[in-house]
């Protein structure tokens, strides 16, 4: 926790286990100048749980494959049932992390963040609803935050009473796009006097574009993200006539007045991402609001890190700090 959150981070020396990583793939990027349907099938042939060595693999109490019907077709639905939270699930006070995913709203599936979701809901004893959305450009804003949306209230009412999940208990987290789409959502119900999230988890978040951070030219190319696809990403999501500054694309951009009442964050970056300084400026710019919020702050780390946990030693302890975070949110 640090009680004067600044506006832009900082980097030291990039992690030797994550450095090896990048080097042993050097194909591997997201956001690369390829094509972005090449991207899809290289990421989960890397980080699918199904790719990886058993020895890799993290273990969990149970998983359910379930979906249910949402505004736009099915969405599909993993869940992770931590052994830790067996004792609260059935007691009917479980905790519920409904996490989406990141990849630029376009690349990636459930399958590439599921030994990292693993360790969070047994760390923290929450359950972890992986959501399999319908991904851009074939499905465009607001398609998304519609399923976000339908799944958050599915788990506030008959979907978690079924699971032994509290309904003042389901909060809402991602990486990445995943983490603007969560800081979306929160804006959102509140607008709608809706029951608001019981806290935002929120990995490397892009709150907005970053074309003019520090970050983003420090951490250009080369560390996995490539800062320039983040502008085609944003091509794939948007429709024509939605503006990139649109409160639920850009919720960075918002004035601090706009981001009060907000449910509480805990908000994590890294030194080597080009999404770095727009995660840290969300966090300053929360806090400069009045919200609860933690900001923890990797710097020898870069954007994935809850992927690349299998392959490095600081990824692993800060996915297992993901985890305890989500813990001390969701049961204080």
């Amino acid at each position: 926790m640090t009680s004067s959150i600044p506006k832009t981070g900082s980097r030291t020396t990039l992690d030797s286990g994550v450095r090896s990583f990048l080097a042993d793939h050097p194909d591997l990027h997201l956001g690369g100048a390829g094509d972005f349907t090449a991207e899809r099938s290289h990421h989960a042939r890397v980080f699918g749980f199904h790719s990886l060595a058993d020895a890799k693999q993290a273990p969990i109490h149970q998983v359910e494959f379930t979906a249910i019907r949402g505004p736009h077709g099915t969405i599909p639905i993993r869940i992770f049932y931590p052994e830790s939270g067996e004792e609260k699930r059935r007691a009917g006070e479980a905790a519920a992390l409904v996490y989406f995913h990141g990849g630029g709203y376009t690349v990636g599936t459930v399958d590439e963040f599921e030994n990292g979701l693993r360790i969070v809901a047994e760390k923290s004893g929450v359950q972890v609803y992986a959501v399999e959305y319908k991904l851009a450009p074939e499905w465009r804003f607001p398609t998304q935050l519609d399923e976000y949306s339908c799944v958050v209230e599915w788990l506030q009412n008959e979907g978690g009473k079924a699971r032994g999940v509290h309904p003042d208990r389901v909060c809402g987290g991602g990486d990445s796009a995943g983490g603007n789409m969560t800081t979306a959502l929160s804006l959102r119900l509140q607008a709608k006097g809706n029951k608001p999230l019981k806290a935002q988890i929120l990995l490397y978040p892009e709150a907005r574009i970053p074309f003019d951070t520090p970050a983003a030219s420090e951490n250009n190319s080369g560390y996995y993200l490539e800062c320039n696809g983040i502008f085609s990403f944003a091509d794939h999501y948007l429709p024509r006539g939605t503006p990139p500054s649109h409160p639920y694309v850009s919720p960075g951009m918002l004035p601090i007045s706009s981001l009060k009442g907000l449910p509480p964050a805990a908000i994590f970056t890294c030194g080597f991402d080009p999404l770095r300084d727009v995660g840290v400026e969300y966090a300053s710019k929360l806090q400069e609001a009045g919200n609860d919020v933690s900001w923890h702050h990797f710097e020898t780390l870069t954007h994935g890190f809850l992927q690349m946990a299998p392959w490095s030693e600081e990824a692993m302890r800060a996915t297992i700090f993901v985890g305890s975070e989500t813990k001390r949110l969701v049961y204080q």
